[in-house]
């Protein structure tokens, strides 16, 4: 069970560095903001699908995301990029999340991010609901709405949700 579980977390790192080269591929149609949100999810998962990290180094990559969480939505308010921004800075936020609850085990790595304390702790509920949110957001902007981008960059931007909502099922399944 330990090699699957070891390959779970390399396909949800996989699918972190596919939303970010989506993201960065869509270039102008997402803001420095979106970017930089997604390229620290997609370091943050390869870190922790590496090995385990020290649970001080944890912390720190926890706040490193907390902070790319913030700046996400820095300065987008009222433009088309706004939504999607948002989307990825609560993916963020989830890592974050994650993370710190893998780190309050006393290691933090993509094994232990949710397996120390079941569902029971705040913070795996919180990880939950994130998860959950991340997903329904996902469905319900690719199959309800008017996307906001046609052509490549829809199809990229669509991707990059996907993967980014694959990936954090994928995530939290595999704990």
């Amino acid at each position: 069970m330990d090699h699957a579980l070891a390959a779970a977390h390399w396909l949800t790192a996989g699918a972190a560095l596919v939303s970010a080269a989506a993201c960065v591929a869509a270039w102008r149609a997402v803001p420095w903001q979106g970017r930089q949100s997604a390229l620290a999810s997609a370091a943050a998962m390869l870190a922790l699908a590496a090995g385990e990290v020290p649970a001080g180094i944890g912390l720190l990559l926890g706040a490193a995301l907390l902070v790319s969480a913030m700046l996400g939505t820095a300065g987008v308010r009222g433009t088309t990029a706004a939504a999607t921004c948002c989307h990825r800075a609560v993916g963020s936020l989830v890592m974050a999340v994650c993370v710190f609850q893998g780190a309050s085990g006393g290691t933090a790595s993509a094994p232990t991010a949710h397996a120390g304390h079941g569902l029971t702790g705040v913070l795996a509920v919180l990880g939950a609901v994130g998860v959950v949110g991340i997903v329904v957001w996902t469905v319900v902007t690719q199959w309800f709405m008017e996307p906001v981008h046609r052509g490549r960059v829809g199809r990229l931007l669509a991707l990059e949700s996907w993967a980014m909502a694959a990936g954090m099922a994928m995530m939290h399944a595999a704990a």
